[in-house]
């Protein structure tokens, strides 16, 4: 069984601790700071080539009353991957499933990909994660640490986290433990959900609609005319052979 986070946003304070210590365990260059620029506190605007995780932050009226909800984004790890899926169809093994850990991984061959193939790639994603580097052609996103865990590591974003709204082990002990926090928060926020918990391995524990957290929180979008369940219905080995012939 693979492993899971449970990201409880009940919990996240927007510290962006996961953030920087995802870069820094990567190892990935500083963006240009932006915020002041167009109005948010959240920065950088986006995911990007060297941003795997991004602490979102959206604020609205609620009753009058400012809400703020904090979203620490990024890939979800899908139990099928659509990435990996549309990437087999036209280099296979670019994008790779670690069976034991669950991760989806993005590997050096991802350059070979056109940007109108990438661009098919992001597209199949529900949550819009993948990203390009322009300047070296590479695809990137959330590793899930895959190699701290097989050494018996914690992913770092979970490491830093000091309020305990990031957990990572055992699918089957995540599940139980999302689905005991929810009944305990249901009872203060009765809007309260789990985001796509029978299709990823990175939950997000929910306190309010999902569109108030972040347009592609939860994989209940279409994808383009479809649903995701109607787009992965398409991505049959058929359709393969003919993009390849």
């Amino acid at each position: 069984m693979p492993k899971t986070f449970l990201i409880d946003t009940s919990r996240c304070t927007a510290c962006r601790g996961c953030q920087i210590a995802c870069k820094e365990w990567h190892e990935l260059p500083a963006n240009k700071t932006t915020q002041y620029k167009w109005g948010s506190h959240q920065n950088p605007q986006d995911l990007n080539p060297n941003n795997y995780k991004l602490v979102r932050f959206n604020e609205h009226l609620d009753n009058g009353l400012v809400r703020w909800n904090f979203f620490p984004d990024q890939c979800r790890h899908c139990d099928m991957p659509p990435c990996k899926d549309t990437g087999d169809m036209y280099h296979e093994g670019a994008i790779l499933k670690d069976e034991k850990t669950g991760a989806v991984l993005f590997t050096d061959k991802t350059k070979a990909f056109s940007k109108s193939e990438f661009k098919d790639i992001r597209d199949s994603c529900p949550y819009d994660i993948p990203r390009r580097d322009e300047k070296t052609g590479l695809l990137s996103k959330c590793t899930m640490c895959n190699d701290r865990i097989h050494k018996g590591m914690l992913p770092a974003c979970v490491k830093v986290c000091p309020t305990g709204a990031m957990q990572f082990g055992e699918r089957a002990d995540m599940l139980k433990m999302a689905e005991k926090r929810l009944a305990t928060v249901k009872k203060d926020w009765p809007k309260a959900r789990l985001a796509d918990p029978d299709d990823v391995n990175v939950i997000y524990l929910l306190i309010d609609d999902p569109e108030n957290y972040h347009k592609y929180s939860v994989a209940d979008a279409s994808v383009g005319p479809m649903t995701k369940q109607e787009f992965l219905a398409t991505l049959t080995r058929p359709i393969k052979a003919m993009v390849k012939a």
